[in-house]
């Protein structure tokens, strides 16, 4: 086997966790996490709600189709 093939297969898992974790830093910063509730209005509490559920559901959906790729 190759040894670049090799090393490859070895770091491809850090980089993949290294990119999530920055994608999902970036959604976070994005959607006010930062920001204290009592600074917000009620229109900014509920469009941070909203923002909060889809990405919970876009993650979920990430997730069960890496499930499928696997298969």
């Amino acid at each position: 086997m190759n040894a670049e093939r090799m090393i490859r297969r070895l770091l491809r898992p850090f980089i993949t966790q290294l990119m999530n974790k920055g994608v999902n830093k970036g959604i976070d910063a994005t959607l006010g996490k930062n920001k204290d509730p009592k600074d917000m209005t009620q229109a900014e509490r509920q469009q941070v709600k909203k923002a909060k559920k889809g990405t919970k559901q876009a993650r979920k959906a990430m997730r069960v189709g890496r499930r499928i790729g696997r298969m």
